[in-house]
């Protein structure tokens, strides 16, 4: 029986590479797993960045939007303002209301009161 426990306790030795090879495997898979689950954090905080990112942006814009239809709102005003200082010009102004025949635009030598800026115009 001695050689029998000789023979088990070679035969248990060949096994215990086996063993070795088995928790090799198992911490490769432990690590493995760790590295995942750390590319995956990393993963997760790269979305929520680039979401932060985008709300960001996207209340600038909202904020610009705004900002340039408050712009658009004064120029229509302003539109609004010369267009009628136009029209009364256009009726009081002697030059327009007898048209030449030969030119398309007529011409006209303005005034001093009409080279000053169009709020001090005198009408």
């Amino acid at each position: 029986m001695a050689q029998d426990s000789d023979s088990s306790d070679s035969g248990y030795s060949r096994y215990q590479p086996a063993s070795g090879k088995q928790e090799n495997e198992e911490t490769k898979k432990v690590m493995r797993r760790e590295k995942n689950r750390l590319a995956a954090q990393k993963s997760r905080q790269r979305q929520t960045q680039k979401a932060d990112t985008l709300h960001q942006e996207s209340e600038h814009l909202e904020r610009e939007n705004v900002a340039l239809r408050k712009e658009i709102a004064l120029l229509n005003e302003e539109l609004k303002y010369f267009s009628s200082v136009l029209k009364t010009h256009e009726s009081l102004c002697p030059a327009l209301s007898s048209p030449s025949e030969e030119m398309a635009y007529p011409t006209h030598s303005l005034p001093q009161a009409h080279s000053n800026t169009p709020a001090r115009l005198h009408l």
